[in-house]
């Protein structure tokens, strides 16, 4: 397997993964790192890279739709958004370390954005989060090799 095809397809799988598809990186981060044809290094890097970008345009879609959540169409009703929002407020910004997280992280980074986060924190905590995630699951994949 050619190594740009491999990075673009986990970046694609990493990036989409942060999204709201239903898409799972880890698993072909795994493939990947018991393939062991590529650097551990690269693919950690590779999958945190578009896990965070993902990320980021969740924060950014929170960002833009915020402004119709007054509208009919809107795609989170009026109570899950306010429980949403109570949370996040509880937690603050510290909540994004659980960014990583399945169910809830990626609500969160849209919630961040809804609520005008500063971007460089959140790239910041996001960041930290996912490539921390990538990291151990990197370190028990090979433990049990």
């Amino acid at each position: 397997m050619s190594s740009l095809v491999t990075y673009a397809g986990l970046f694609a799988v990493a990036l989409g993964a942060a999204s709201i598809l239903p898409m799972q990186s880890e698993p072909v981060l795994v493939a990947l790192l018991l393939l062991a044809e590529q650097p551990v290094w690269a693919l950690v890097a590779v999958a945190s890279l578009g896990n965070t970008l993902g990320s980021c345009v969740n924060w950014l879609l929170g960002r833009w739709v915020e402004r119709y959540r007054d509208r009919r169409w809107f795609p989170v009703p009026p109570d899950k958004l306010a429980r949403a929002e109570g949370w996040y407020h509880r937690w603050g910004r510290w909540s994004l370390l659980m960014s990583w997280a399945p169910i809830v992280g990626d609500p969160l980074t849209v919630i961040s954005g809804v609520l005008r986060e500063p971007f460089w924190s959140f790239l910041l905590l996001v960041a930290i989060a996912k490539t921390g995630r990538y990291v151990v699951l990197t370190l028990a994949t090979l433990g049990l090799t």
